[in-house]
Parts: structure tokens; sequence; C-alpha cells
């Protein structure tokens, strides 16, 4: 077994561990750090629901060894905001019943932020367009395109 020690910032938390070198982005959120919000889907990085923000860009946690993400800095959902306090992604979701059974909504949240930091999502066609990586076999898509133009027209903070 071959071990790697890692230093990472996830959510504004510098935390060092020492894992295995084949242990998944994925594996080490959920098991190590106890960050269960991020999920696993597919296992193949098809469906989204892994999506974190590593170094500013949206990544599926699940394609990515953890050792890959040393000294990176990692947003999670947990870092979106709390059952107190919504961050805004999350509030426009509960807004426009974005979610049903919500396995997926993490993924999409983390895949959103990194959206409207990057891309200017004028139109519904690229908002349908960026979301096309995400999977959810609830909703529909449109209620969660309607929380994406909102979010769009604002272009305010995201806190």
């Amino acid at each position: 077994m071959s071990e790697k020690t890692i230093t990472v910032s996830v959510n504004g938390a510098y935390m060092t561990r020492t894992i295995e070198a084949r242990t998944l982005l994925s594996d080490f959120l959920r098991q190590d750090l106890c960050l269960t919000g991020t999920h696993i889907g597919c296992e193949h990085g098809v469906c989204g629901a892994c999506t974190v923000i590593l170094d500013g860009r949206s990544a599926r946690s699940c394609l990515t060894l953890a050792v890959q993400a040393d000294g990176s800095e990692i947003e999670t959902i947990e870092g979106q905001g709390s059952v107190d306090k919504l961050g805004r992604i999350q509030e426009a979701f509960r807004e426009h019943h974005g979610l049903q059974c919500g396995f997926c909504t993490p993924g999409f949240i983390m895949a959103i932020t990194d959206l409207l930091r990057h891309h200017p999502l004028e139109t519904d066609e690229e908002i349908r367009e960026a979301l096309s990586g995400n999977i959810c076999r609830c909703t529909g898509y449109e209620n969660i395109v309607n929380a994406v133009r909102e979010l769009a027209k604002e272009r305010g903070p995201l806190e």
C-alpha cells in the first residue's frame, strides 16, 4: 500500500491527511473529511453528482485522485450555505422548486457556481448546454433552468 500526505484547503480550512495514493477525491471528501454532501452517482464522471470546485473550476471528484488535489483549494456544497442561511444558488433552487429528491442538487449547485463565475449564460439554450453535464432523473430540468436564468440576470454575490 502506497501512502501520501496531502494538504488541501477545503471551504477555506486547511487540512493535512495521510491517505492511500489511489484514493479518489470523492472518497477523501466523504470518508476522510466527513463531507458527505458530495454525492457519488455513476462513478464514471457522467452524472455530475460528485462535482466540486477545484482551484476555481468545476471538477468531477469521482475521476480525480485526492493526491492530484494536493496543494489545491476545494469548494464543496458544505461551503455554499447552511440550513439556517442558504447560499444564493440554494435559495434560487428553493424559490423555483429546482429539486425533488435532491441527490443531484449538490453537483448542480457546484456546477452552477462555476458557470456563473465564468460564463454569461444569456439564453435558455446556453443554460441548458452549460448544464448538460449534470443529470437529474426527477425534475425535468425546467425549474433548474428557471433558477439559473434568475441567477444569471442578477449577477450579484453568490453568498
